[in-house]
Order: structure tokens, then C-alpha cells, then sequence
């Protein structure tokens, strides 16, 4: 009866062990099995680059767990000596976690992915061969990849943003055939803005008082984009104190703008047939320095009392300073700026504002130019298509996160930039 039950007991401690030996996971016993080294270690030339950079990829090894991490190492010989460049923990650097566009970034699923960059350390050059090794290691153990080399060159075309290009295109030929539609149709509706329809008021109220015309062009150089349009502006109104044999005075803080206004006045008065009435000192350089300008435009306000006074382009804070002043003497006043943190001030002290791009619509809008009200018409086109790009794919991104699917993606990465 008794060797019976131990025989039982026998039994019952090997059936466990034979369990528990089962259960335990095949890395615990990584002294006794064989490891293998990282598989499908690749080097190749990061493309949509500039050049200087070099991608590494490798397939993920049954023995990833934490713990276990990868040193990545870099010679420029093949038969070394090879230097650390970084050492990764395992389950990072997937290739999912890089953003691309599908049409043409088709990561490989849970594949590991590794950019080597220029930095203070290391300095790729184009053309020139590198060679790495990728070793795992676990605890004390180190499993070594074969050398692979890679040769970082400049790529001639980024297809990440081809949808950039895409819409460049299309935007273009909108505006395009915007300007072609302006040539058959001139009389193309533009919303009415006040204080260019104040223009003619102004001028007339000049012409019928005697007294001048007070046109500024802003406090930046011609690299601005308001201080063009500002320009542009000027020959619409030169033309018309040509026609009325009104006097304007423009005064600049700018060498280089002062002689391209001179141009335009010139050639304002040419086209209306008064180049006899033009003054070649219609247009006259002050000072670069802000507030000294400043100055002295006020003094020209307070002395010669000009019934009109134009603010056109980006100003600074002597903006209030002369809307003030010409307030002051009586003046009609017609500013416009992109300037967001003037505006309050020229609203107040002014009696019209163009605000933001209406400045840019200036020149089309007094003009009636068929290229400058095609171009006006073609982008007011594309604004509305992006906005409604904008609200659609709000949309459509927000239903994507509600039901979990990434089905939108798709048609949301055509607008976004990569």
C-alpha cells in the first residue's frame, strides 16, 4: 500500500514539472538555445532628401523583449575601425512611426528603421561610401549583423510633396484661365470697398480747394509685399491728379523706393497725356530713421494742410502719430495696411481703412487691369476651395477618430504638407 502511494506521488511531481517546463517562455533558456543575428539588415540613401542622410532597416528578432536593445556602428572602411553611433532600445523606431504619404511612403509592418544625419560628430558626404553593422545585444551576449554599405547623394525631386506640385498646378491654371475670362469680360464683379471709392472724393476735394495730395508708401523697403501693392496704388491715384492737375507729394524713408515711385508717378502722367504737369520733386527722400520721418511728414501736414492724405503699406508705431496729426488738420484720410497691430489705430483716427488684402485689391479694383482682376479672381476661387477642403476634411477627420478608421487618410494627406 505504501510504495503504491509514493509511486502516485512520483507521478504527480513530474507531471508539474513537465507543466511548469511548458510554461516557461523560450527566452529563459536563451543560454541553452542559438540565437540568431539581426535579419534583413539593410543600408540604402534616405530619398526625398538634400543629401547626408542614410537610412538603416531590420526585420524584428523573436527575442525582442525590454531589455534588449540595438547598437548601430558606422566605419568608413569596411574593415573598420567601426565607432558608435547610437544604441536604440528593442520596440522602437518602427517604420510605421514615420510619417508618409501613400502614394509613395509604404512602410513595411513593424520593420525597425534607423536615419543617420550630419551632426556635430559625424559629417556624411555625398558620394562617398559608409559601411554599418547593426549588433544586438542581450545582457552579456551580442549578436552582429553583416556590414552593409550605403552612399548618401542628393535626390533631384521630393515625391512626398508632389501633391504640393499637384496643387501649384492647378491653382496656376485657375489663375490662368481667370485672366483669359478677365480679357473677354472686363466688367467682372467686384465687392464694393468704401475707401477706394472714396478715391475720386478725395482727389476732387484737393483739386477744388488748391491744396495737395499727401501719399505714403509705408515704413518698409521694397522686399514687402504691402509696400508693392502700396506702390502699384500710387500710379492708380497719380493718374488721377494728373487728369484733375492735382498736386502730390510723396515723401519716402527708402532710397530705393523713392526712385521706383518717381518711375511710376512719371509714367502715370506720360499715360494721361500731362507729362508737362509731372514735378520731379513730387517724390523726395526724408530719412531712414523712423521717428524723424515721422517728424517731418507731421510738419508737412501742419504746414502745407494737404486736403488728402493716403496711408498705404505697413507701418509701426508712428502710424498713430501721423493718422493723428492729419485727423487734425482736416484732412480726408484713406489708409490700408496688413498690418493686424495698426489697424485699431488707422480705424480710429482715419476715415477709411482697407484692411488686410483688400490693400492687395486695391490696384485691380481702381485699374480694372483684365490680368490684375483675373489673378484677383482667380485666388479669390482658390480661397473658396480651400475652405471648403477645410470644413470637409474637419469632417472627415473627426468621423475617422470617432469610428476608429483610417479609411480618410487617404484623401486628407493630399493637403497636407510632408
Amino acid at each position: 500500500m505504501f510504495p503504491r502511494n509514493i509511486t502516485q506521488l512520483q507521478i504527480f511531481i513530474l507531471a508539474v514539472i513537465g507543466i511548469l517546463i511548458l510554461l516557461i517562455p523560450p527566452y529563459i533558456s536563451s543560454s541553452t538555445e542559438t540565437l540568431l543575428p539581426p535579419q534583413d539588415f539593410r543600408a540604402f540613401d534616405w530619398p526625398n532628401d538634400s543629401g547626408g542622410e542614410i537610412g538603416l532597416s531590420w526585420k524584428p528578432t523573436l527575442y525582442d523583449r525590454e531589455g534588449v536593445s540595438y547598437a548601430i556602428y558606422l566605419a568608413e572602411d569596411e574593415a573598420g575601425p567601426y565607432r558608435l553611433l547610437a544604441r536604440i532600445p528593442a520596440n522602437t523606431h518602427y517604420q510605421k512611426g514615420v510619417a508618409g504619404p501613400w502614394w509613395y511612403w509604404k512602410a513595411a509592418k513593424d520593420y525597425y528603421i534607423y536615419t543617420v544625419k550630419s551632426a556635430k560628430d559625424i559629417t556624411l558626404i555625398d558620394g562617398k561610401p559608409y559601411h554599418f553593422k547593426l549588433v544586438a545585444i542581450l545582457g552579456n551576449q551580442t549578436l552582429e549583423s553583416p556590414v552593409r554599405m550605403a552612399i548618401a547623394k542628393g535626390n533631384f525631386f521630393n515625391w512626398n510633396k508632389l501633391n504640393n506640385l499637384i496643387l501649384a498646378l492647378l491653382f496656376t491654371a485657375l489663375i490662368t484661365i481667370s485672366i483669359n475670362k478677365a480679357k473677354k469680360n472686363p466688367h467682372i464683379f467686384l465687392r464694393r470697398i468704401a475707401g477706394l471709392d472714396a478715391v475720386e472724393e478725395a482727389i476732387g476735394r484737393a483739386t477744388e480747394m488748391g491744396k495737395p495730395i499727401l501719399y505714403l508708401t509705408g515704413s518698409d523697403d521694397m522686399s514687402s509685399i504691402s509696400t508693392i501693392a502700396a506702390t502699384i496704388i500710387l500710379g492708380e491715384v497719380a493718374k488721377r491728379t494728373a487728369a484733375y492737375d492735382t498736386a502730390i507729394k510723396v515723401p519716402h524713408r527708402d532710397p530705393i523706393v523713392m526712385a521706383i515711385c518717381q518711375e511710376i508717378v512719371k509714367e502715370a502722367y506720360l499715360e494721361m497725356g500731362r507729362p508737362d504737369a509731372y514735378q520731379e520733386d513730387s517724390n523726395f527722400f526724408i530719412t531712414t530713421d523712423q521717428f524723424s520721418y515721422t517728424a517731418a511728414v507731421d510738419g508737412i501736414m501742419l504746414r502745407e494742410r494737404p486736403a488728402a492724405n493716403f496711408y498705404m503699406g505697413y507701418y509701426y508705431a508712428e502710424s498713430l502719430l501721423l493718422a493723428e496729426t492729419g485727423a487734425s488738420t482736416g484732412a480726408i484720410q484713406i489708409a490700408g495696411t496688413d498690418a493686424d497691430h495698426q489697424l485699431p489705430f488707422f480705424i480710429t483716427a482715419c476715415d477709411y481703412t482697407l484692411i488686410g488684402e483688400e490693400l492687395y485689391a486695391a490696384s485691380a479694383y481702381l485699374s480694372r487691369d483684365p490680368i490684375l482682376l483675373g489673378t484677383l479672381r482667380g485666388q479669390d476661387l482658390g480661397k473658396a476651395f480651400f475652405l471648403i477642403v477645410l470644413i470637409l476634411g474637419t469632417f472627415l477627420a473627426t468621423v475617422g477618430q470617432v469610428f476608429k478608421t483610417d479609411v480618410f487618410s487617404y484623401f486628407l494627406q493630399l493637403f497636407m504638407d510632408f
